[in-house]
């Protein structure tokens, strides 16, 4: 058993490192090309940061762990707001862009209300609880409309940018030639198009060793795969949300660490589950109804705390955003091992 947490903690390192490199040469890329934190936080970073959960959750359908599975899309979202926006907004009150509230946050609660009506199809008039193909289909589809609305504002930022940039130009002496600035940007681009797949390969080995060494953690411990997914592998998961906003916060960006978040949950119940119920129908566990009415509940204290004190969260609601999930997962792990 010893051999197998050294196996999983060597698996979440490995997922954790591929992550960073992925954000950080994807997060390069972007800012080469003038988007903002927030649109960068939304898209790049929050497909960077998910993308654990993501390999992961392929690598727990083609083994058919569908406990698994549900544990950690699930878990990640809690953690990602409990842990995640909980312990930024207790380092530094966060102030939420108007984009984030009219938009990104009640698409974030239409993700969660989604994938908790498709949950309870035995009260539907169903025959058993699970996330069948229709419904990943439909959850992809979900993303296919986030990703267009997305894919907009970073085309209407590109263009914004480079409006911007050409007026400086314009007004600046030329003191480079032309040559040199051409040359200039292709190094960088190389690099963090070197770096992002770099980190992709490690998410992919990372991903096949955590799965693998969690199972047999689960087995030989005698206990739940839901719980391992809902702990263990989703608060390893969330690793990169973690480190991302907290290297956001010491560069003064909380606005990425924020849109972080919220695109990864939308992520996570869109396109992590989607593409998981798509490989292979996911089951229901036993309580997991409840998982996804907290994660619900989570989001809607987070979104009603981004509605109130002129758009910030406090440190107040960053602690109550933590004691929410703490006291939950105490609860149901409680209850998994009883």
């Amino acid at each position: 058993m010893l051999i197998q947490t050294l196996l999983l903690a060597l698996g979440l390192i490995i997922l954790v490192t591929g992550g960073e490199m992925l954000v950080r040469g994807a997060s390069a890329l972007a800012r080469g090309l003038g988007i903002s934190n927030l649109a960068v936080g939304l898209t790049v970073v929050a497909f960077g940061t998910s993308a654990p959960e993501l390999a992961v959750n392929i690598g727990a359908a083609l083994q058919d762990t569908g406990g698994l599975a549900f544990g950690n899309i699930f878990g990640s979202s809690m953690a990602n707001i409990g842990l995640v926006v909980g312990l930024v907004a207790v380092l530094q009150p966060i102030s939420i862009q108007s984009v984030l509230i009219r938009r990104e946050l009640p698409m974030m609660l239409l993700a969660f209300t989604a994938a908790g009506v498709m949950a309870f199809d035995i009260q539907l008039g169903g025959t058993h609880n699970a996330y069948m193909r229709p419904d990943g289909i439909i959850l992809l589809l979900f993303f296919a409309i986030f990703l267009y609305y997305s894919a907009g504002d970073l085309r209407r930022q590109n263009l914004e940018a480079r409006e911007a940039a050409e007026q400086m130009t314009s007004q600046k002496e030329n003191l480079l030639t032309l040559t040199e600035s051409d040359a200039e940007p292709k190094a960088p681009i190389l690099r963090s198009v070197l770096l992002a797949l770099f980190g992709l390969g490690a998410l992919i080995g990372g991903a096949e060793l955590t799965v693998d060494a969690a199972l047999h953690l689960a087995r030989a411990m005698d206990v739940n795969e839901e719980l391992i997914g809902l702990t263990m592998i989703a608060i390893g998961t969330s690793l990169p949300e973690l480190a991302a906003a907290i290297s956001s916060v010491r560069h003064g960006k909380a606005d990425m660490a924020v849109g972080s978040v919220v695109g990864s949950n939308i992520f996570n119940t869109l396109l992590v589950a989607g593409v998981t119920a798509t490989i292979r129908p996911m089951p229901i566990p036993a309580y997991g109804q409840m998982d996804i009415i907290a994660t619900g509940a989570l989001g809607i204290v987070f979104t009603l705390s981004a509605f109130t004190n002129q758009h910030r969260i406090l440190r107040s609601e960053g602690f109550l955003l933590m004691g929410i999930y703490l006291a939950y997962m105490t609860w149901r792990t409680i209850g998994l091992t009883a």
